[in-house]
């Protein structure tokens, strides 16, 4: 994990038994914008490596990636939250993106990637992987230069978590 969201010793990763969920856990993927909130504050990114064994005659592929946290947007502020998904050495990457424009006086979220039953992301079949997964979450108050905002860690368990589904196929 490295980036300005996820410094060393901000996260942490859980696999399931059944190797079909990776729960990834931040304390401090957070950020915010406003009078008096320094400009590097504003976006905060995250780029997380996963090594993957992948069986011989195997491929799997990325289902879904829930997130989970906290936000709060002024009226005229806007929180984003974009995250691409690539195997390394791979060219093609999935890619997800959305906004919510304030004001929101405060909720907690869960957004979910769906790459439904045409996933665009295949490990390399039989072959051992790096799972890349970049993300990013900006406040952007240039609408009203007197508003806060920010996406901030999980208020009930002071996290922000990535759980990622897979699913592992038979190689063509």
């Amino acid at each position: 994990m490295n980036g300005t969201g996820c410094p060393p010793g901000s996260g942490k990763v859980f696999l399931n038994a059944a190797h079909t969920i990776a729960t990834i856990s931040f304390s401090q993927y957070e950020a915010s914008a406003g009078p008096g909130i320094p400009i590097s504050m504003n976006r905060k990114n995250c780029q997380v490596t996963l090594g993957v064994h992948v069986p011989s005659g195997f491929t799997f592929t990325i289902v879904d990636v829930d997130y989970r946290g906290y936000y709060k947007l002024d009226k005229g502020v806007k929180g984003s939250h974009s995250a691409i998904y690539y195997f390394q050495g791979q060219v093609v990457q999935g890619e997800s993106g959305t906004t919510i424009n304030g004001p929101v006086a405060g909720a907690n979220y869960v957004y979910r990637d769906e790459f439904n039953l045409t996933p665009t992301v295949y490990s390399p079949c039989g072959e051992d992987s790096i799972l890349n997964l970049n993300s990013q979450v900006i406040v952007d108050n240039s609408g009203n230069s007197t508003g806060f905002g920010y996406f901030n860690d999980d208020s009930v368990d002071a996290t922000i978590t990535q759980s990622l589904n897979f699913a592992w196929l038979t190689c063509p």
